[in-house]
């Protein structure tokens, strides 16, 4: 019995003897096949890395995209030159059509009758001026019997005349009466009014042969005026029937047969989409190197992704704050400086299949490959230190 208690007295000193035992293993070491294979991966991150770097500084970092970008295109607003009731609407929501295409029909009837109205005082006009052209014909004939009668005075006056300058010495040598030449006289004043009288005659009614031709002139230039008036009143009737602009699709038609219209209210847009464009709102931290005409590539999200390319059109001139309603002004206290974007047009080429499934508004990614004017900055950095020397 005391055999056994010492024997169980002893086992804890043993197990924890046994427990030391254990702690006091040196770890287990790496193989060298592990060794070997965590080596293999540190030189290809390092690699790869490398890789990276290299070609980050070549190519990468002359790339700038951006997912600030959509699809655009310069929506024509249909709209009427003139008011009138709508007659006939002769597309549908969505529907593709070609530049010519008629659209809309407006109720013609009033602006043909002002057509008519028109057309009637451009006849009434040229009548009253063949009327003035036969009275000038007739006051030619008048004109030439006032100079005959005209020529009939002068001879009688030059007759009376002749006989009082006769009869003078005769009467003064008592041959002739002073009685008759008395008469004689008479006769001769009164042949030489009647002379004046028909010259006077002669020359009223050559005149009234300039006034013929200012009627006349006044009835071409009412004419003139009514075919004026003829002309807007037939643009206003060819305008009833309003035609697309250019080739594209209806959107936002909001026209209904019957409904009254007034000049300038939109009736539809029509989309030209073989006119897309992108609008990419780079930053401007992004702008250093960008020039119109470096290419770019297009991710669409509608095509899954797709891939289009394209090409830098222009750069606006401002900000797209700058051009807001309420641009911001920055002379306050609090301040805080915000990366600014400014608006890059980017032209896009793809092919019809492509284009039929762009529409406005789709947004797109855009990276724009910058590296062919790497060297315009270190110009321009060169030309400020030379343009700095030259000030000191």
């Amino acid at each position: 019995m005391s055999d056994s208690s010492q024997t169980g007295s002893q086992d804890p000193e043993a197990q924890h003897a046994d427990d030391g035992d254990t702690d006091a293993k040196p770890a287990k070491r790496l193989s060298p096949r592990a060794k070997l294979i965590l080596l293999v991966i540190l030189v290809v991150a390092v690699m790869l890395g490398i890789l990276w770097y290299v070609r980050y500084e070549s190519r990468g970092k002359f790339l700038q995209d951006t997912n600030d970008a959509t699809i655009q295109a310069d929506a024509i607003t249909v709209a009427p030159k003139i008011n009138g009731y709508v007659a006939e609407v002769l597309v549908g929501d969505n529907q593709d059509v070609k530049a010519g295409q008629p659209l809309v029909r407006i109720d013609p009837r009033d602006y043909r009758a002002q057509a008519a109205q028109a057309q009637a005082q451009i006849a009434q006009a040229n009548a009253g001026s063949d009327a003035t052209r036969a009275q000038i014909a007739e006051q030619y004939a008048t004109i030439a019997q006032a100079q005959a009668q005209l020529d009939a005075a002068r001879i009688k006056a030059a007759h009376d005349a002749a006989e009082v300058a006769r009869y003078r010495p005769l009467a003064a040598s008592g041959a002739e009466t002073r009685e008759q030449l008395a008469q004689l006289e008479l006769a001769a004043r009164q042949s030489a009014e009647d002379l004046r009288a028909q010259a006077a005659a002669v020359t009223m009614q050559q005149r009234r042969i300039g006034a013929f031709r200012a009627q006349i002139r006044q009835g071409d230039a009412q004419a003139e005026a009514a075919r004026a008036q003829l002309e807007s009143a037939n643009v206003n009737v060819g305008a009833t029937l309003i035609r697309a602009a250019a080739d594209g699709r209806v959107g936002n038609k909001t026209v209904t047969v019957g409904q009254f219209v007034q000049a300038g209210t939109r009736l539809m847009s029509l989309v030209p989409l073989d006119r897309l464009y992108i609008t990419a709102n780079f930053k401007e931290t992004q702008l250093a190197l960008m020039r119109p005409g470096q290419p770019a590539t297009i991710k669409v999200d509608a095509l899954d992704g797709t891939e289009l390319r394209g090409w830098v059109e222009s750069v606006s001139p401002g900000t797209g704050a700058q051009f807001s309603l309420i641009p911001p002004q920055n002379a306050t206290g609090n301040f805080t400086k915000i990366v600014q974007r400014v608006p890059v047009r980017i032209g896009i080429e793809a092919t019809p299949a492509a284009r039929r499934l762009l529409v406005p508004g789709l947004s797109v990614t855009v990276t724009v490959d910058t590296i062919g004017a790497k060297g315009d900055l270190d110009r321009l950095k060169e030309q400020q230190k030379q343009l700095g020397k030259q000030g000191r």
